[in-house]
């Protein structure tokens, strides 16, 4: 007799859910990386505007351009603030997506293990029954003598 676990598709579910959780955290983390390089090179951008801005001072700049710098290192702090604050909220959706592959995992683990506990059960009442019957016909064969 072949074992069939009769809740086989709620175990094939919750792996299912544990792969979609994954998935959902790599693509978290893809974006939590893609805002990170982004705000590294807001920083190293504003950094170069702000060494061409201090270099101003030892060649000879219009005013127009040390205004253009000054109005374009304010845009850049502007941008590196909402960076910040996407950089942030793509931490704590890391941080939600962390915690929903948790939950899969154990929840997956909890209907692996019935699973586990069903089939160790069902092989040892198999291994009784076959070990019955051998006795049976060990019984029938010693009487026939």
């Amino acid at each position: 007799m072949k074992f069939r676990f009769p809740l086989q598709k709620i175990v094939d579910l919750r792996g299912n859910e544990k792969t979609q959780a994954e998935w959902l955290l790599s693509q978290a983390l893809g974006k939590l990386k893609e805002e990170e390089q982004f705000l590294l090179e807001l920083n190293n951008e504003i950094a170069n505007q702000q060494e061409q801005l201090s270099r101003s001072s030892e060649v000879p700049i219009s005013i127009i351009d040390i205004q253009y710098l000054q109005g374009y290192i304010t845009h850049l702090e502007k941008q590196i603030e909402r960076k910040l604050t996407e950089v942030q909220d793509a931490r704590v959706n890391v941080e939600g997506k962390q915690s929903l592959l948790m939950e899969r995992s154990i929840e997956e683990k909890v209907w692996t293990k019935a699973r586990e506990k069903a089939l160790n059960l069902f092989t040892a009442v198999s291994l009784k029954k076959e070990q019955q019957d051998m006795d049976e016909m060990a019984l029938s064969r010693h009487s026939v003598k």
